[in-house]
Parts: C-alpha cells; structure tokens; sequence
C-alpha cells in the first residue's frame, strides 16, 4: 500500500521540479510506526506534515512494517540560498555548492543541508501551548528517524568500489568525491587524517632508528653491565613482610630495557619530535589553504549561512542572539573543576590498587610472582586504566553536553566547539592522570627505609626499579594505546557490522520476500528507502567522536614520546587501517550523513597547538625528571673516572650505578624483627642495604650530590623548554600558513573584482 501527496509550490513563478509528483531524487525520508488515527502522535504528525505542505514540500508516503514519508523541498528555497550566499570569493560568479554549468541546478549535499536545516526548525504547537521541533518529536516516538538517503550509483558507487574497500588501504582518497558526497566538513576531517598520517611516517622513521640502536647496544651500556654484575649489592626489601633483601643483578634485564629508551639519542628525539608537532600544523594550514581556496571557501562564514537557512526556513522569525551570563560561566568553571577532581581521584584510586596488589604479589607463596610483583602492578594497573578510560568517556560526554546546554549556545556550531573543549578536556585528564603520576612521581614521593610513605598507614607507596621509573612509564603507554587502538578499532567496526547484518537477516519474515519483491519492483524507492533505513543510525557528533579519538592518539604520539619512541609507528598503523575502517562505516553501514561546509577543522586545530606545547614541556620534564639523563651527565662531569683523568680504558659512567644508590643501617628498620634472615648469598649477615636516592648514611639527609642534581635537572628543563618553544616558534615563522601561490591568486581575484566595480561605475558615469 502506498499513497503520494503532490504539493503546490511556494510561488508561481517556480520551476517545474516541484510540480512533478515523482520525483527522481528525495531529499530526506521521516520514519514513523502506524499510529490508531486521531491519537495524539497522528495529530502531531499530521500537523508537521501539514506545516511541510504549507511550505511546499513535496512528500510520499509508502506503507511497509513501519510508514515512510520521502520529502523533497521546493527549488525556491535554493534559489533564495543561491542569492543570499553569493560566493565572495569570486564576486557572484560562483555560488558554493552550485553547479557553474547550471546555476538552477544546486548540488545535492548543498540540497539535504539545507532540508535537514528546515526540518530541525519546523516547530508544531501542542496542547499545552508548547512548541515543538523534530527533536522533540522523536524523543515523543512521533517519528522514529529521519535521514537522507545513499546513492546506490553514480558517486555512492564509486566511493564503494574505490575508497570503501581495505584493499584500497595504500591508495590516495578522493577527497573531491568525498567532499561532492559528504561535504567539506567531512572531506576536511579526511584530508587532515591522511596529511597526519603521511606526517607521521616521517616521525616514525626516528623512532624505529632510536630503537634499533638501543637493541644494538643492549648489552654494551655501562650501567647495564654493572647492574648484572652486582651480585653482592644487596638492595633492601620491597616490602614490609617476607620480602627478602635481594641482590641488583636481579634487575639486569629491567635495565638492558631501559637502556633501549633512555640513551644518548632520547633527547635528541624528544627535540625532534616537538619541531615536528610544529611542522606538521604548519604545513597543515598550508594544505587547508589550498584545499579551501579550490573550493571557493577560503572567505566562507559559517554563522552567515545559517542566519541565510534561518531566513529561508522563516524570514519573520527573529534568529537567536548570542547569550553571555558571567554567573552561568562562574558555575559551569566551578563544575569543570570538580569533574577534573573527580577524574584525579580516580587516578589516586588506580594508585592505591597498584600500591596493594605490589603487596599481594610480593607476599604470593609463588617465585614468579614475588619476583615481577611491581611489573605485574604496573600492567595489571594499565590495564584497569583502560577500563576505566571506557567507562569515563560515557559519563564525560553526558558531563560535557550538560555543561555545553547550560551555557546556551546560539547555533549548533557554537554547541559542538563548546562541547569539543570541555569534552577534550576531561577526556585529557582521563587518559593522562596516572600516566603523569607514573611518570613524575612514581617512586619520588615514597620516602626511605625506616621512614616509607603509607597509604592509610598500612601500605608503602610504590618505588622504582634502582633501573629506573622509564620501563614504568613505557609499560603504561604501551598497554594502553596498544588496547585503545586495537579492541576500539575492532569494537568501532564490529558492532555497526553486526547491527547491519542483523537487520538484514531479520527484517522480514521469508515467506514475505516474494511479496516485498513484487512491491519494490513496482516501486523502486521502496527498495531504496528500506535499505538505508536498515543501515546504522549516524549520531550527530559522530564525526566529533573520531576528530575526538585522534586527538588523544596525537597526545599519546607526542606529549610523553621520549618514553615511548615507537608511538609513532603504532599511531601511523592504526591511522592506515582508521581510514579505511570510518570510509567502510560511513560508506557501507551507516545512513548518509548530514553533508555539512566548513573551510577548516575548526576548534581541532587550537587544540592540536596546545597539545604541541604540551609535548614540549611533558618530553622536557620526562627527560629532566623520569629520565636518568641528567644524574648521569652531572656524575660524568662531577665524579666520574673521565673527570679525575683516569682513561685506562674506562667509561665515563663506570661506577654511576654505586653513586646513584644510598646505604642504610639495617639495624635502623622500625620493624626489624619481622624481617628475614638478614644473609647475602655468599652466606655473611647483611648490616647494611642499598636503595635509590641521594641521601647520608649517617643521619638520611640529602647529600650534596642530591641538590646538584636537583639543580641541573631543573636548568635542563627550563633550558629544554625555551630552546624547543622558541624553534616551534621559528618553525612557524619559516613556513607561511597560506602558500604563496595561494595569495597571489586571491590578489588577483581581488583586483579583477575591482577592476570590474571601476569599469561599471565608469560606464554608468557616461551615461
């Protein structure tokens, strides 16, 4: 059963596109159940139907297990936008999103931009006197959906056959296609994506080389080689009850890995990384320029087209104004605040689990255990990390949207920047809390033997390996960006598939397929609708969630990279296979989404140059304060056999390993009793144990060697920092944000333009 309902159009002086019933082409299609007649939602739906009518929409109706409704607009109102929106960029000669060749003939992203504007502010009033959108209505169960609909040929097959496919996964993209398809603000989000990607194989080339080069001298390092031969240096217990004192060879392999991360070209990498940041935006806003300024958009104002939608849709109704309130924006700080506390807490949670399970495993009656007790903390912490990750990016982004409504935001631009930050935010500190506590303060804030810091006055917070807290660190990341990029990914892409195969599978009972066939044959847009209705619903921040996910992954490849050197080459895999996999969803198992102009990434951008900065200072304090860099120069040139002239064929670091660790008197233990045997293994009693700090053997002062290096590592930072700001700064300096070329043309368009104004005046002048 099916029904069409043919509308006049708004003028008599419209085409002949909207006086024809049947259309080739709907611009969107609204779902609903078959509501018992005179119910409260078949009035409501007759009245936004009627409201569509009243404005010239052309609707059908065909009947299936649910009703759709395929509307299109009348082309009045793309001639008003044409006229409204003349393209400034080349003084009305062109109209984005209009076909040169014909200027009555408007692209069809423009078309369903457009429509789906209209619908969203179509308002109904109800019983009560309210007035009501397309929103409210869905949320009422007036209408179940509404989408635009997939082109099954033409574009929509060629971006399925050559940009859709994994086997495409080394091949450029058609961008052009994409943008005609999707819109600019879609084929910006996968022109920078595949820029990023390019960028990071550049970034991940020194990576791999500094690992390679820490593989090749995993042995060779000094402090390693003095580690594994430490078998009479007898470090004191990990813990309070049946933890032995233990030799510092046990650590030999901790510390043949840290060498793979912390050597002589850490710094070096670290310095390269935070030019590259800057290079990567720099060439970024080259490569926007003139992608844009191709577009025509390069002077496009994206709060004058939707005051010029508002117009169209009713030009009696005053637009909304920008609203301000310094007490909303007082509380809505204050609120930002005590989530960010709440997410910190969190982080002190994960702490205190690591700090408990360090005890549970060092007691374990198992060998294995005993031994790796605080490896096993940190991954299992990491672990748990991640879960917890998931669970907070759901109650961040309802966080987030509240904070955003509260502030009011006058269009939905406004709403989705104010999201973007607040969101970014709080996805930040989530990802990042424990990941700074294992790095900056992990094992600083222990204390001493004799005197540990306690959690609850029970349990000794965590220390680090005599090795180093570097592997800590590198544990933490790796788990978790291994876990974020591969079961997201996979869950990223699962589920809309499954849904998808679901639907089709159930949709309709067996013995009914012949008569759907009958019926789609005699109705081809059945077909067509029922199809994309069966596709997965697209939420209106899905293209903020994935601008959202590559900004974390940007984090994670540059604030702390000198821990983890290979997160560029991890990040560059994951970003070959994201491609492909959000072209596969949006192409193949989601609904068509709202096309949507924009000339740049908008608020992403600031946020990837704050991420820069922050790489600078997280590398630099990695380096100055995780890192063994600088205790290692300061005994270079302070103690070392270099500095007393002795070059009998030493390293300069031989003996660095007994310098940076401090003795203490066993006898000095507040639980002394409770402890083992105090034996070594060559069978004599142990009066004094070794631990990792720069404290006197007489009273557990800091010794002078402490505030040197205190001292240095604090120059380092600040020296570390200017030197890398200000080559970002020259950086962007060297390299223009708008190609030359680019603004030669402009300049030429600019003087044709006045050129032209000159000539007419002149001419209207003679006459």
């Amino acid at each position: 059963m099916q029904d069409e309902i043919a509308l006049m159009p708004l003028s008599p002086f419209e085409d002949h596109e909207a006086l024809n019933p049947f259309p080739t082409k709907w611009d969107f299609v609204l779902v609903c159940d078959d509501h018992s007649l005179n119910s409260e939602k078949d009035k409501k739906k007759k009245s936004f139907l009627d409201e569509l009518h009243r404005k010239g929409f052309i609707i059908k109706m065909i009947k299936d297990e649910k009703l759709f409704y395929g509307v299109q607009a009348p082309s009045v109102m793309f001639r008003k936008y044409q006229w409204l929106l003349k393209n400034i960029d080349t003084d009305s000669e062109v109209i984005s999103g209009v076909q040169q060749e014909d200027s009555s003939e408007v692209i069809s992203t423009t078309r369903i931009r457009i429509v789906s504007f209209i619908l969203q502010n179509i308002k109904i009033q109800s019983t009560k006197g309210l007035l009501e959108n397309l929103h409210d209505l869905i949320k009422m169960k007036v209408f179940e959906t509404a989408f635009p609909l997939h082109e099954r040929e033409n574009l929509g097959a060629f971006l399925k056959m050559n940009w859709a496919r994994w086997r495409d996964i080394i091949y450029r993209q058609p961008i052009e296609e994409i943008r005609t398809y999707f819109g600019e603000k879609v084929a910006l989000y996968f022109a920078w994506l595949g820029w990023y990607t390019c960028i990071l194989f550049v970034a991940a080339v020194p990576g791999i080389i500094l690992a390679i080069y820490g593989l090749i001298s995993f042995s060779s390092s000094q402090i390693s080689k003095e580690i594994c031969a430490a078998n009479t240096t007898m470090m004191c217990p990990l813990c309070d009850q049946k933890c032995p004192f233990w030799p510092l060879s046990e650590t030999c392999t901790y510390a043949q890995v840290t060498h793979l991360l912390d050597n002589e070209g850490t710094v070096l990498f670290a310095i390269f990384m935070a030019v590259w940041a800057t290079v990567f935006l720099e060439l970024w806003k080259r490569k926007r320029a003139a992608v844009v300024s191709a577009w025509k958009l390069y002077l496009w104002d994206e709060e004058e087209e939707e005051v010029a939608m508002e117009l169209i849709n009713n030009p009696e109704m005053a637009s909304p104004l920008h609203q301000h309130s310094y007490i909303r924006s007082t509380v809505v700080l204050i609120l930002v605040g005590l989530m960010i506390c709440v997410i910190i807490g969190i982080a002190h949670a994960l702490v205190i689990y690591r700090v408990v399970v360090t005890v549970i495993f060092t007691q374990s009656d198992s060998e294995f255990f005993r031994e790796r007790a605080s490896t096993m903390a940190v991954m299992t912490g990491a672990v748990l990390h991640y879960l917890t990750i998931i669970i907070m990016s759901k109650v961040n982004r309802h966080v987030a949207l509240y904070l955003c409504d509260m502030e009011k935001p006058r269009t939905f631009a406004e709403r989705e920047k104010n999201v973007s930050v607040k969101l970014f935010t709080f996805q930040f500190f989530t990802h990042f809390s424990s990941v700074i506590y294992v790095a900056f303060f992990l094992g600083r804030i222990n204390g001493r033997p004799g005197d540990y810091v306690r959690v609850g006055g029970k349990w000794r917070l965590e220390e680090c390996h005599p090795s180093g807290c570097l592997v800590d660190l590198f544990i933490q990341m790796a788990v978790i960006m291994t876990l974020k990029q591969t079961l997201s990914n996979f869950v990223e892409f699962m589920l809309p598939w499954i849904r998808y195969k679901y639907k089709l599978l159930f949709r309709n009972p067996k013995s009914n397929n012949r008569v759907h066939m009958e019926e789609s044959a005699r109705d081809p847009c059945k077909e067509e609708w029922l199809w994309n209705y069966n596709l997965n619903e697209v939420n209106v921040f899905s293209l903020f969630n994935e601008y959202l996910e590559m900004m974390i992954q940007y984090s994670f490849t540059t604030i702390f990279v000198a821990a983890f050197p290979l997160a560029p080459l991890l990040a560059f895999i994951n970003n070959l296979i994201e491609i492909r996999l959000d072209a596969i969803k949006m192409v193949r198992l989601q609904r068509r989404m709202v096309p949507r102009t924009a000339n740049d990434i908008g608020i992403w951008l600031l946020i990837l140059e704050a991420i820069g900065i922050l790489a600078v200072i997280g590398n630099g304090m990695v380096i100055a304060i995780t890192s063994d860099f600088i205790p290692m120069q300061v005994y270079k040139y302070t103690s070392s056999p270099c500095v007393q002239k002795n070059y009998t064929g030493k390293d300069c670091l031989a003996g660095y390993v007994n310098y940076s660790l401090s003795v203490f008197n066993v006898q000095d233990f507040g639980n002394h009793e409770n402890l083992p045997e105090h034996k070594d293994p060559m069978g004599n009693v142990i009066t004094h144990c070794r631990y990792r700090d720069y404290r006197d053997s007489e009273d557990y002062s800091y010794t002078v060697e402490f505030w040197h290096i205190f001292a240095a590592r604090l120059s380092f930072l600040i020296l570390f920092e200017h030197v890398a700001l200000c080559i970002k700064l020259i950086a962007a300096w060297f390299v223009p944000d708008v190609p030359r070329s680019i603004k030669n043309e402009h300049l030429k368009q600019k003087r044709e333009r006045l050129l032209k104004r000159l000539r007419r005046m002149d001419d209207s002048t003679e006459v």
